[in-house]
């Protein structure tokens, strides 16, 4: 079993014993359950002495907890632990898990975004579940000198700067942005651009100086598939736009110990999920989950070589391994985490 405390990964093997029983020689060693650490747990915390394990006929057990041995499993450490990140965008959807995610693996996280109440509450919330400092933070990534502000009080309120992510986009982009290029309206496509292109730009450059000061830094900018399907004129081409400062910003900042890479998801299941579902099942006359199913049976134009949706978690478990010293040879590249959409080659 894994558990999480305060951003440090421990593990733990439980043997269950009958209530009073003086020998070991009738207990269930090595069962997996599942456990609750509070934020400032030293062991697991295990509601008493007994779970509740009435399901599965085991009523009467104690349960005593033991760290497992070292020679009885292993796992990659990120050596995240202690690292400052600030999550553009992280108040909800890929950006909340990506800032949850490098929480439980030991990084205080700033979330901006423009909404306070809602950063508060996702705040509250990844504090609660990882026992790491969780600091919202407003900003407007369209305005210079908002930018410029909140990366300056998050370096200070974190006491340092390690990781950038840049989350902070509307996906897709503008409806009005986005059909013939005879109804776009350009003014809304400048502020797409203005958005996830230059307001990634102005979070890049806001951040360096700080990393520049540890000789060590992230910098992931989440883009998109569709860079890489024709039809969208706004969501396709900042995509692309995101692809080329990535790679620039690569090559000013290695020798700085510093990288950069770039993340394409493809449709990706967040908060919005299940009522863009839902509008899609009353249009068909289906349910949500029948909508689902269609989407990925072999061929339909949604699916992908996994055959499911790819959670925003598994975004954020790539976010955390690009962020950490395994990724050390990893920059200026762009990695698609799409579950295998498409047929194209890319070499």
């Amino acid at each position: 079993t894994d558990n999480r405390w305060g951003g440090c990964r421990q593990f733990w093997t439980f043997t269950l014993m009958r209530v009073g029983q003086l020998s070991e020689s009738d207990a269930i060693d090595g069962l997996e359950l599942p456990f609750y650490s509070s934020r400032h747990a030293k062991e697991p915390h295990l509601q008493g002495n007994q779970f509740d394990l009435g399901n599965r006929g085991l009523l009467g057990y104690d349960v005593i907890a033991r760290p497992f041995r070292e020679e009885e499993t292993a796992y990659m450490d990120f050596s995240l632990q202690g690292k400052h990140a600030m999550v553009v965008g992280g108040g909800r959807g890929i950006g909340k898990s990506i800032a949850r995610e490098l929480a439980r693996e030991g990084v205080d996280v700033v979330i901006a975004a423009r909404t306070l109440p809602e950063l508060e509450r996702t705040a509250r919330e990844l504090e609660d579940e990882t026992g790491r400092r969780v600091i919202p933070l407003t900003l407007d990534v369209t305005k210079r000198e908002q930018v410029d502000r909140a990366v300056a009080e998050a370096n200070e309120k974190l006491g340092g700067l390690h990781i950038l992510v840049n989350s902070a986009a509307l996906p897709g982009g503008s409806t009005t942005a986005a059909g013939p290029i005879e109804i776009v309206d350009e003014n809304d496509l400048l502020s797409d651009f203005d958005v996830k292109y230059v307001g990634a730009l102005r979070c890049a450059r806001a951040a360096i100086p700080f990393l520049k000061e540890h000789g060590w830094g992230r910098i992931i900018n989440i883009s998109g598939h569709n860079a890489r399907n024709a039809g969208n004129l706004s969501a396709g081409a900042r995509n692309v736009s995101l692809v080329h400062l990535t790679k620039t910003l690569s090559t000013q900042l290695g020798r700085y110990g510093i990288t950069v890479n770039c993340i394409h998801p493809g449709i990706i299941r967040t908060e919005r999920t299940p009522g863009v579902l839902a509008d899609r099942a009353a249009q068909l006359g289906i349910s949500p989950e029948e909508v689902e199913q269609r989407d990925y049976v072999p061929g339909a134009p949604r699916s992908n070589a996994i055959g499911r949706m790819v959670e925003s978690s598994e975004i954020a478990y790539l976010t955390a391994f690009l962020a950490s010293d395994k990724a050390q040879a990893i920059t200026g590249e762009l990695i698609e985490a799409s579950g295998g959409a498409g047929n194209s080659v890319y070499y």
